[in-house]
This record gives structure tokens, sequence and C-alpha cells, in this order.
């Protein structure tokens, strides 16, 4: 045979190898990461959730996902586990330490705007026990003289 017509098949079985070597890494390394969890981690599953691990079997895992209320995962299950700081920060609240070049973001959007008070204030009466009506642009009267519901030729 021609070493022309072989080279792509040989070029596609050494990728197929090479795929499968890096998908084994990745698996080794999520085996051991779950391994490494013990009563108490912080960890987050594959579903987004974040949890404290509070048994681990054989297969599955125990974990505490809000103050007494317990779930049974699957190992396969668990995204990541987390270092304390890293899990008191997301589902505490716990901030940062701040450093002098990072800026400061207010909590709310008041000390953006740049005048103090609205430009329109409706709560202030005008006088009138009649509320004020909005322009949509249209007139009271139709401009053909008809009546609402009225069609045809007068």
């Amino acid at each position: 045979m021609n070493l022309v017509t072989l080279l792509p098949f040989i070029v596609l079985i050494g990728a197929m190898f090479l795929m499968t070597r890096s998908a084994k890494k990745k698996q080794q390394a999520a085996a051991q990461m779950r391994d490494e969890m013990t009563p108490g981690t912080g960890v987050r599953t594959i579903g987004g959730m974040y949890a404290t691990v509070k048994e681990i079997g054989d297969d599955t895992v125990t974990l505490e996902v809000a103050p007494g209320v317990h779930a049974i995962f699957a190992k396969n299950a668990i995204g990541a586990v987390l270092e304390d700081e890293e899990y008191n920060r997301i589902v505490h609240g716990t901030p940062d330490v701040l450093t002098g070049d990072a800026p400061v973001v207010p909590d709310d959007a008041s000390s953006l705007t740049e005048s103090e008070s609205p430009k329109t204030d409706l709560s202030k009466d005008s006088g009138t026990d009649e509320t004020p009506k909005l322009d949509l642009g249209k007139d009271d009267e139709p401009k053909d003289g008809k009546s609402d519901g009225e069609t045809g030729a007068k």
C-alpha cells in the first residue's frame, strides 16, 4: 500500500490516543479532588449548588445545603472542593481584603447621579382636585366627527 493513503489513518489514531490520554488525566484529577473531601469541607456541585460535606460514603456524599437540610449526592456530582476562604466569601458574603488600588463600588446608584433632587415631584399638591391628564397625542374628539363604534357615512 501507499504511505500517502495510510497517513490520514495514522494521524487519526494518534489524535484519538492523545484525546483519551488527556480525558483520563482529567478523570484522575477529579477523583483525587473528591478523595480530598472531608466532613466540613465546602463544595460546589456540577449543578452549581454550594454546600458543606457532612458524611462521605463509598459512592455518595451527604451535603448540608442549608442549616439542618441534608441531601445525598453521588460523588461524581461534586464539581469542585473549595478552600475555606473562597467558600465563606461566596456563601456567607465574607468580604475580600481590599487593597489600596481596588475601586470602591457604592451599594446603590444614588451617589452616581448628578442632581440631589428629582426633576419632578409628583407628591406635591398642585392645588386642584382633578388629576392631571396624561397627553398621549390623541384628541378627545374623533377627527371625522364620528363617535366611537360608528362606521359608514352620516
